[in-house]
């Protein structure tokens, strides 16, 4: 779990646009973050398993 007070620092902008950088909404992880899911993947892959990403479901072969 992210400190609270570094998600609220990354939802500020930033002074320069080079410093700005992507954190889960969800629970702040600032690493292994998917921008085309908007969350990281811990999140994604809980949200996947659950069933509330429309069209993503676990891989078997």
């Amino acid at each position: 779990m992210a400190k609270t007070s570094m998600r609220i620092k990354a939802t500020r902008a930033p002074k320069f646009k080079v410093r700005e950088y992507n954190r889960c909404p969800l629970c702040g992880r600032p690493r292994a973050f998917y921008r085309r899911f908007q969350m990281c993947r811990l999140c994604l892959r809980d949200r996947a398993l659950s069933g509330q990403i429309p069209g993503m479901r676990k891989a078997s072969w």
